[in-house]
Formats: structure tokens, sequence, C-alpha cells
């Protein structure tokens, strides 16, 4: 079974790393900027869409307000931004809001935190996995006909991707971030040149179209909620900005200055191409609707269900560059990529999140275990499942997955701020330092404004996107919360039972007698094994210990037990129902029963075997039997291996791969300890 998993895992994620070779896996900051900000820069490609898509509810003549919509999203990001460059530097040990909250607000809103987090992360793979898939089948028809089936296998690719580690992925997630980036200000700038220059006129392949418009003649309370629900959805261009803060642990020393200046570097980039493709938008007069099956009109007909809405970043670049030019193909790819790429933020804040969780003891421990290349190995690939499920649920309609959004990242968002507002208060109270005190008052201040301007939002997303599907993610965010609670629970539970005691108790005292039984189903090597083994251990009694299932073979087991002379007392039990586990359970809970200060231990007879196929030949009787006994308190249960030759074959072959070398490494030397210590020398 090891050299079937073995190989394949190697082929997929790479040779394992040495627990001492985490420090290469930290990231500068022109590689950190892809991996944690990939989310917010990539949103652009998808947000902008959703605003207009509100605003057509009231038609083309909504449209007017995007700038002003867009305005209000810019100065939320450059609020927020700000607030996080706050946290990064007061902790910087990647709790991000999780430890910001459960230190200034109590474990409650820590665990509130960490559960909206952690569903903001699967939404965020889920939709930019399926955005990606939109935006490439406006290319590659393809996609968007197995739409679900693509957006799975990019999740699959991605998670092989992440297990392979860090810094790895960080370097193949670089280039098509940074192409995104360099395409999107190119097309700004070549269409502002086009525009306001040269005087060209751009239109959008949907120019021409109308909207019917759902409701008419909109204004007062119905016109401000309009305008309130096209500005939530355009917040979706502010996720992801809290797993800076959540991975400031992977960043080059200095650790808080460089994920602050990535911060910064982040909202400038995302505001700029937000506003950028929102103005071009209006610029090129590109038209959509929530159903544009029903509500775009050509020519005063209704396109039908056989159209296909390209978001609103494909229909600004055909306007700008031309439709199917080499440019525009190049936009579209890299726009495809960059999507896909944007999951990786959840990659990488996710199983961090987890790994903390997990050593608070909220989430299982496996959670907090590196993998075979350093990586949160069960926490990527719980991820991924998660994911994986949901966008099997909404078949990978970015469109249905956005209205989940956001919800989750505003709740962290303003718990996260009050908490730095509280914890500025807590400084302030002790500080002395003049100049110290004048950095913690601005600082305070900006995190206040970040809380109020936060909650507002988190209001106004919860008033307009809960019967559109938030509710969705707040149930999430309760069943987290729940799970996390009854997980910590068990432990603390676990813990209190195994805790040392200050006097010693029953479970230190030592038995007055042991009673040791050796289990025989036949008369082989590996009982004879087990019984001498037994022996060495001089027990106050040792007996063995047979089940009656066929009274021919028992009556012959007994005859060669006396005719061997074995000096060993043979007790049978009988099944008439043919257990072998039930009858053993029975006899040495009666044992327990009649003397209880006895202990009894167990001796099993096990023959290894050294290929996979051959366990299917065995019944494995000795697993279910040793699987029940573990509940039977004051029993101690040892398995004798008798190890068969199809073993030592296995052990060969193990012995003759872990010392195979791979081509070239004779030339290049041993990787050792010693080599490992060279390098460090080299380095200083």
């Amino acid at each position: 079974m090891s050299k079937l998993t073995d190989l394949p895992k190697r082929i997929l994620i790479g040779r394992a790393l040495r627990s001492d070779r985490l420090g290469e896996t930290l990231l500068p900051k022109r590689i950190a900027l892809p991996v944690f900000a990939s989310d917010p820069l990539s949103s652009v490609a998808y947000a902008p869409g959703e605003v207009l898509l509100v605003l057509s509810v009231a038609g083309v003549s909504a449209y007017h307000f995007s700038p002003w919509i867009a305005l209000a999203v810019v100065v939320l990001m450059f609020t927020v931004v700000a607030s996080y460059r706050q946290n990064v530097r007061a902790y910087p040990s990647g709790g991000g809001d999780y430890e910001v909250a459960n230190t200034n607000l109590g474990p409650k809103a820590g665990l509130t935190v960490a559960s909206a987090l952690l569903v903001d992360y699967v939404l965020t793979v889920a939709v930019s996995i399926s955005s990606g898939v939109e935006n490439l089948g406006s290319a590659i028809p393809f996609f968007v006909e197995h739409k679900t089936l693509c957006a799975v296998g990019m999740i699959v690719l991605l998670t092989l991707m992440n297990l392979r580690g860090v810094k790895e992925s960080g370097k193949l997630f670089a280039i098509p971030t940074y192409i995104f980036v360099a395409a999107v200000f190119l097309m700004i700038v070549w269409g502002g040149v086009r525009g306001l220059v040269l005087g060209d006129d751009m239109n959008a392949p949907t120019a021409d179209y109308t909207i019917r418009a759902e409701e008419t003649g909109l204004a007062g309370f119905a016109l401000v909620f309009l305008l309130l629900r096209a500005f939530s959805s355009g917040c979706a261009a502010l996720t992801g900005v809290e797993a800076i803060s959540n991975g400031v642990p992977a960043f080059r020393k200095p650790k808080s200055k460089n994920a602050a200046t990535t911060l910064l570097y982040m909202g400038a980039l995302a505001v700029t191409m937000f506003c950028g493709i929102i103005g071009l938008a209006m610029a090129t007069d590109v038209k959509m609707a929530e159903n544009p099956a029903h509500d775009l009109l050509r020519d005063g007909t209704a396109v039908g269900a056989g159209y296909v809405q390209n978001p609103v970043i494909s229909q600004v670049a055909a306007a700008v560059f031309g439709d199917g030019t080499f440019l525009f193909v190049v936009l579209a790819a890299a726009t495809a990529l960059v999507l896909f790429l944007a999951a990786n933020t959840a990659y990488n804040g996710f199983p961090l999140l987890g790994s903390i969780l997990a050593q608070d003891r909220y989430l299982p421990r496996q959670l907090h275990t590196r993998g075979d290349r350093l990586a949160f190995s069960n926490g990527i690939v719980l991820l991924a499942a998660a994911a994986a499920l949901l966008v099997y649920i909404y078949g990978a309609d970015s469109t249905k997955l956005i209205q989940l959004y956001i919800v989750g990242v505003f709740v962290s968002f303003t718990l996260s701020q009050t908490g730095m507002v509280r914890h500025w208060n807590r400084h302030l109270r002790t500080e002395t330092d003049p100049a110290k005190r004048r950095h913690m008052i601005r600082s305070r201040a900006i995190n206040t404004f970040g809380a109020f301007f936060t909650g507002l939002v988190l209001v106004v997303v919860l008033g307009t996107k809960f019967t559109h599907g938030a509710w969705v993610a707040l149930l999430g965010m309760v069943i987290f919360y729940v799970t996390m609670t009854a997980i910590r629970r068990h432990y603390d539970r676990v813990a209190e039972e195994i805790a040392a005691p200050e006097e010693p108790g029953d479970d230190v005292v030592r038995p007055s007698r042991v009673h040791s039984i050796v289990l025989v189903s036949k008369l082989h090597k590996p009982t004879l094994r087990a019984l001498a083994y037994a022996k060495l251990m001089r027990s106050d009694k040792l007996e063995a210990l047979t089940i009656n299932v066929d009274t021919a073979e028992t009556k012959a087991l007994q005859e060669e037990w006396e005719r061997r002379n074995i000096d060993v007392r043979l007790k049978v039990l009988d099944s008439p129902y043919r257990e072998i586990t039930r009858p053993i359970i029975d006899y040495v809970k009666r044992i327990r029963r009649e003397s209880p200060r006895d202990a009894v231990s167990i001796y099993i007879p096990e023959y290894v075997v050294g290929h996979w196929y051959e366990h299917l030949l065995h019944n494995q009787s000795a697993l279910r039997l040793k699987g029940r006994l573990l509940f039977t308190p004051g029993v101690m249960v040892t398995s004798v291996p008798y190890q068969l030759e199809s073993s030592e074959a296995a052990k060969q072959r193990a012995r003759k791969r872990a010392e195979w070398n791979a081509p070239g490494s004779v030339r290049r030397g041993p990787v050792g300890v010693d080599r490992d210590k060279e390098k460090a020398n080299n380095r200083k």
C-alpha cells in the first residue's frame, strides 16, 4: 500500500521537505502580492459587472449612479486597507481578525470571526473559479457549456499546486497576476487615449442593446434601497483584503513592514483598476441584465435563452482592443487565469487559520500539522472539498454564488476593527511616551472609522442580500460556530478527564495481579511466539483461549495441544452463533467483575503480509477484536507480529527505494544534515 500511494504522491506534490527548511518557504513582497492579494485584484473582473447588474433593474437610466457607487467603494477600500495596516503591525503572529477579536472582545467574538472567515474562504474559491470559467468561456465556448465540470477540475488542479508548497505555487501565480494587472492598465490607458485624445468611438458588443426595466420610475426609499444593493454588490472588490493580515508569518522579515507595504500596493492597484473599468464601461455603453434572456433587448426583441452574457471586462476589452484581437485574447486569458488563481488567497488563508484554530482546540488537531511540503495539507484538502461541493450545488454560477459572498468578510472586518479600538484603549491607559501616544491615538481614529464604516456596510449587505442568498452564508457561519464549540468542549472534557491527579488514584496504583490471555485459533508459529512472549512477562496467571466455532477443529486443536505437552492451560469457549469477538469480550468482562483490581492482558498473534492484495485474503478478525477491546476498561492489548516472507520482501523493496538516487544526484552530492549545515555556513 505504501508503494502504491507514495509514488503518485511524489509525482503530484514533489519530494518531502525537512522541517528546518521552513524558512526557505517565506515570501518576498513581489511573490506575496500575487499570493495574498490575487483575490481583491481579480475581483475587479466581476465587481463592476455586479454593480451594473443590480442597477439594470431600474433600466439604463440608473447606470449614471455607477460612478458614485464606485467612489463609495474606493473610500471603503482605502479605509479597510488603512485599518488593516494597523492590524498587521499590532498582531504579526498571523491570527489576523480571529486573534484581534479573540484577544480584545473575548472567545465568542473570536469564534464568530473565525466562522465568518472560514465561510468566506470557501466562497472565495467557489466564486473565483466559477467566474474564471465564465470569463474563459467568452473566448472558448466549451468552458461555458461544461461549467461545473471545468470548475471542479480547476479546484483539483489548484489544490495539487498548493500541496506542493506556498512558495512554489506563489511563483507559478505571480506571472499571470502581473500579466493581468499590466493588461488592465494597458486597456485603461489605451481606452483613455482613444476616447480623450484620438476621439475614437468605442462601442461595447451590447452598446446597441436596450434593457427592459423590471422597476420603472424608482424614487425615494425604493431608489435608495437599489443603490445600497448595488453598493453591497460592488463591495465584492474588498474580499480577500484580510488575507494579508492572516498570512503575516509567511512574509520575509521584517514581516509586519512587508505585509503593510503589500497591503498598500494591493489597495492602490485594486482601486485604480476598479474605477478604470467602471469608467470604460460607461464610455463604451456596456449593457448588463440580471435576466439577460428576458430583459436584454436587441432591436426591441429579447435575446432569448441561447444568449451568453459576457462579463463587463470582456465587453470593455472588445470595445477598446477589438473583439478577437491579440490583446483581447491575452486579457481574456489573463483574466481567467487570475480568477482561478484568486482562489489561492483562500488556499493560503483557510489552512493557516485552520491551524491556529486547531492549536486553540476549536478544530481537529490534524489541521495543525504541516504536510510533506511544509504546507497545511489537511486544511487545503478540506477547503477544496467544501468549495467543490458548493460549486456543484450552484452549478458554478457566479451570479448566484456571489449573493452568498461578502457577508462573512464584513462580519470579520467589523469585529476586527472594533477589537483594534479596544486594543488601543488598553495600551493608552498605560503608555506615557507622548510620541507613542500620538501614534496610538491616530491608529485608534483610523480603526474607529473603519469599525463604523464596515459595520454600516454590514447592515447594508444583510438588508439588501439576505433574501437573495446571504442567509446561506449566515447558516454556514452558525454551523461552523456550533461545530467548533462542540469540538472545543470535547477536547476540554478529554483534557480534564486524563489530567494527572495531585493525589494517587486508581489509575496510578499498581494492579494487584495481572491475568494474561493468549488468543489461539490454530497451533502454528505465530501462536507459539505469542505464548513464549507472554511467558516472558511473568504474569500472575497465564492461559490460552480459543473459541469453539467448529467442533472438529477445536477437538483437533486440543489433541495437538496435549500431544505437544504445552504447559499453558487451554480454555475453550463455546460460540453457538459462530461469533468470535463477543465470547471473548464477555469472558474478559467477567474476569473484571470478579476481580476489579486485576489487570487483564490480551496477547493477539498476527502474521504480517507484504502485499496489499494479501490483506484482502484474510478476515482481519484480530483488528476487529482489538477495536472492541479498546472500549473495555482495565484491559491491555498486545499484538505479537509474525512476519511472513512476503513482508520481508516488502522491507527489502522499501530499503531499495530509500537508497535510490535521482539522476544527477551523485554529481550534486548527498542531501543531508551535513550539506544543509554547509549551505547555512556559506550563506553566513
